[in-house]
């Protein structure tokens, strides 16, 4: 049984961080169904074979007046219901907050967009990379005198846009369970993005963050906290911050304790250069297995496949396998109820609304 079992909610389908916060709850075990468009959503969605695990999913047409009314019966029955798309738009269907609160006065009704349901750019289209853009993290990422790299969509659609759709909509759940009223939860991942920067905007505040990519403990400027390639071509990640870390990375390069003052960031620039002669020496393996076991702060870069065959990350299942497909374990470790991966799986309406009113 896991943490969020008997919590129901209704997933309208989407891309991006919808179906990355319905998976998340899934695995914890709340029971959602996704209600997805006939003949264009299913099982067949790009990434559904990780992302749509644990749920069960319906196709409705919400263009219709029957595909809205079988929507709202399971809202009926449900804690929350969340939605990906612009503003506007699950109103024009009938299906907007106001429709759905009046049949469910206890429901929480998520919201995930990337500017949030008013402001100026709230109608306009965009993607993570925008979204981050206008944030601030973007800009903060990425080599001194080149473009802001992408990072992968991590930042926006699944840290500043689901986790705080998840949080959010089991937040309002609690509320709604101690005061029976159900309420909206606007997750922007403007906003969302911008809470994650809180240290950063807080060093900045205090004199303390260059605004010059690159030229920051965390950004890639200190020497002591970036990656390296190797001989072979592949990389190390070294993050020795603190000054006994950064004793033991000397000492793993051979370096004598006192060849650089870690502070001195007049010294940063020929640091740098030694560190990138000494590590394209060995290869990446080497270096993993001379700083194996140490307080070095480095490891090995691995792509995708290498990771799920890491001995640390097969040491505690942190990829396990389920027809036979790869999937990430659910995170994070519950010790009284954990969570689990199912299948996903296809009902139609009636079915899923019969299983609700069983109290399944």
């Amino acid at each position: 049984m896991g943490a969020l079992e008997g919590i129901r909610i209704v997933e309208i389908d989407g891309l991006g961080p919808v179906p990355f916060a319905a998976m998340v709850l899934a695995d914890m075990g709340a029971d959602i169904v996704r209600i997805a468009r006939p003949r264009g959503g299913g099982l067949a969605q790009m990434g559904a074979s990780v992302l749509h695990r644990g749920r069960a999913c319906i196709e409705l047409d919400l263009k219709s007046p029957e595909g809205v009314a079988a929507a709202l019966d399971l809202v009926a029955g449900a804690d929350a219901l969340i939605e990906g798309f612009r503003p506007g738009v699950m109103e024009r269907l009938g299906l907007g907050p106001d429709a759905c609160l009046a049949r469910n006065p206890r429901l929480v009704y998520g919201r995930m967009t990337g500017w949030g349901q008013e402001g100026p750019r709230a109608l306009t289209a965009g993607h993570d990379i925008n979204y981050i853009a206008v944030a601030g993290a973007l800009g903060a990422i990425g080599e001194a005198g080149r473009p802001p790299p992408p990072p992968l969509n991590l930042v926006g659609d699944y840290g500043g846009g689901a986790m705080f759709l998840a949080l959010g909509v089991l937040a309002g759940i609690l509320s709604a369970r101690r005061t029976g009223q159900g309420q909206v939860v606007d997750a922007a991942m403007t906003d969302g993005t911008a809470a994650l920067l809180s240290l950063f905007v807080g060093l900045r505040d205090a004199g303390r963050w260059s605004l010059d990519r690159q030229g920051n403990l965390l950004d890639g400027g200190a020497p002591f906290y970036r990656c390296y390639a190797c001989a072979d071509g592949h990389h190390v990640a070294v993050g020795a911050l603190e000054p006994r870390f950064f004793a033991c990375l000397l000492e793993g390069l051979g370096l004598p304790p006192g060849r650089f003052d870690q502070q001195d960031r007049a010294g940063w620039p020929d640091m740098a250069a030694e560190f990138s002669r000494l590590f394209l020496t060995r290869s990446r393996d080497e270096w993993a297995a001379v700083f194996a076991g140490t307080d070095a702060c480095v490891a090995p870069v691995l792509d995708l496949d290498e990771a799920a065959e890491d001995p640390h990350n097969r040491a505690r299942e942190t990829f396990v396998e389920m027809a036979g497909r790869r999937h990430p374990a659910p995170a994070p470790r519950f010790s009284q109820t954990p969570s689990r991966i199912a299948p996903a799986e296809q009902l139609d309406a009636a079915a899923a609304l019969a299983r609700w009113r069983a109290g399944r």
